[in-house]
Formats: C-alpha cells, structure tokens, sequence
C-alpha cells in the first residue's frame, strides 16, 4: 500500500477521535440553576415548577439551589461551576449580597439575573448589570389597599374609626414599597394617618407576624375595626390569628395579602369566612417560567433579558379565587 495511502489511515481516525470530546460536550444539555432563598415557601415551590417547566420545553437541565444565608448562596454559585452550568436565577437571602453575587458570576463566567428582590450595590442602587424580573411592590400595595378601601365602603365602615395594622420588615424594600402602596391608597380614601399602627416583625414568616401584632392590638385597643396588610399572605395571617386571639373577628377585619400562596388558599378554603379577606394573586408562573427561559435563551443566542421587568397581580377573595389561579394556569 502507498505511503500517502497508510497517513491517511491513520490521520482520518486521530482527527474523528479529537472532535468526539467537542461532540460530547455539545450533546449535553445546557445547565442553568435557579437559587432561591427559602425553599421551603409555597411561592418558590411554584417558581421552582413552572422553572421546571421551561426545562422540559426548551431542553435544559434546572437545578435548583435553596440559598437561606450568604454562605450557601457563595456555596451554591461555586457548585454551579463545578457542573459546568451556563448561568442561573437568583433570589438572594439579602439584596444587599448584590455585589458578591455580580462578582462570583463574572469569575465563573455564569450568566445571572434576579428574581423577586433586585440586588444592589453597596450603596444600595441596583445593579445594572444583572437583569431582574420583579414585582411593582408599590403597585402591588395599591392593588392591596383598594380592595381593602372597597369592602370598608361594602361594610359600611367610617374610616376614621378603623385601624390600620402595618405589619412591617422594613429591610426589605420591596416590603416597604408594598406597604406604602397600600398606606396611599387608604390614606387617600380618607384614612387618618395617625390610625396607623406598626407592627415590626422580625422574621417574613406567620409567627413572627402574630407575635408583632399581638403587641400592637394589646397597645390599641380603641379600635374596634381594623384592616391588616404586610409583605406577604404569612404577615396577614399572622396579624388575623393575632385579632381572633383578641376577639376581633371577621365581621370586625379586613385582611389583604399579597401572593396569593398555600397560606391564603388555606384560609379560603376553611368553611368559614374568617378576617383574611383576600389577596393580591402574583403570577409564579412568570417568575419562574419566563426567567428559566430569558437565561436560557442568554447563554444560547446572546439575547439578553430586558433590565428591568415588572408584573402586577389580581385582587382575590374566597368568591374568585378559583376562576382566577385557573386563568393564571395555577
């Protein structure tokens, strides 16, 4: 056999060996992790799912990373690494971690955008860079305190008689911007400002919430009608179990939360109507669909997310709430 022939032999199989680890590696899926600060809420269960969801419809691997504290939210960025994913979804435990996690994600040369809570910088401005998905909170609020305004008005209330119980997590921004959505809207109904009364709770969670109410119905007593609003749906159960533990009950508060999770289709579903009036139903589906996709679509066409995207949500009670979570495809 000619020499030329023996080369070519050998040199077609080398070059055929050489491009099958390229091959491989195009054949994977493309990694994206979704990190979210506690877990174990309903509202990131469904984040979490409909994330889950854009996988399986556009082909990718999700992994999904509980990130309660600083150190587990470093942790899991530099696991994300490790697996070789192309980027991931963020909800930090502190918005204020923003620059750590700008930092680790341009190391790793991982794609990142936010959820729910923007990050900031240390001078407590949003980070540019990364995009973020979020919640009008000062609109939300408003959406909040209107349902509030319209069922003292069905109820036949004055409202300088009622009060308003501000369950509050001030670090927060988005918890500061929901309230004081809510504090305009009643304020601008006709609320006397000086009827409001706070109710700084430590934690985002129920009990941390019963526990501030309880103090401040225990200081205001002179109230006989109240209307309750907060972060979330948690914040206003708890404040509802605080007033039933006063006797105030639901023909005396008008409770509105905001999420529309597990913790307000629970209390709707009991047979009988209690001071947790509604809630301002957000879209998981958006959250955690839509940003699964925006980075996935990020890392393999180069189309970045928009820098900022907001949603809004829809007042639900125990007499809507069906035909509403059906629309949103809950």
């Amino acid at each position: 056999m000619p020499r030329r022939a023996v080369l070519a032999l050998l040199v077609v199989p080398l070059a055929a060996t050489l491009a099958l680890p390229h091959a491989a590696r195009a054949a994977e899926p493309v990694k994206i992790g979704f990190l979210v600060k506690q877990a174990e809420e309903p509202w990131f269960q469904d984040e979490w799912r409909f994330a889950e969801q854009a996988a399986k419809d556009k082909g990718f691997t999700l992994v999904k990373i509980g990130v309660p504290n600083g150190e587990k939210m470093m942790a899991a960025i530099d696991n994300l690494a490790a697996q070789k994913a192309a980027g991931f979804v963020i909800c930090a435990p502190d918005v204020k971690l923003g620059a750590a996690v700008n930092r680790a994600a341009k190391r790793h040369n991982l794609k990142v955008m936010s959820v729910d809570d923007q990050l900031v910088d240390g001078a407590g401005k949003p980070i540019a860079d990364i995009p973020h998905m979020g919640i009008s909170a000062y609109e939300i609020g408003k959406q909040a305190g209107l349902g509030m305004v319209e069922e003292i008005k069905a109820r036949g209330w004055k409202l300088d008689e009622v009060g308003a119980l501000r369950v509050a997590y001030d670090q927060l921004p988005t918890a500061r911007d929901r309230n004081q959505g809510v504090l305009d809207a009643l304020k601008a109904a006709g609320l006397p400002p000086a009827n409001v009364v706070d109710a700084p709770q430590a934690k985002t969670d129920t009990e941390s919430a019963f526990n501030a109410a309880n103090i401040a119905f225990t200081k205001n007593a002179k109230f006989k009608r109240w209307v309750a609003f907060g972060l979330n749906d948690e914040a206003v159960l708890g404040a509802v179990r605080a007033a039933e533990g006063r006797g105030i009950k639901q023909d005396a508060m008008v409770g509105i939360g905001i999420g529309g999770s597990q913790t307000a289709l629970s209390e709707f579903s009991k047979p009988t109507p209690t001071g947790f009036f509604g809630t301002v139903l957000i879209s998981p589906k958006r959250h955690g669909y839509e940003t699964a996709v925006a980075v996935y679509d990020w890392v393999t066409q180069g189309k970045a997310p928009p820098p900022v995207t907001l949603t809004s949500g829809t007042l639900a009670t125990r007499k809507n709430q069906a035909e509403i979570r059906k629309q949103m495809g809950l």
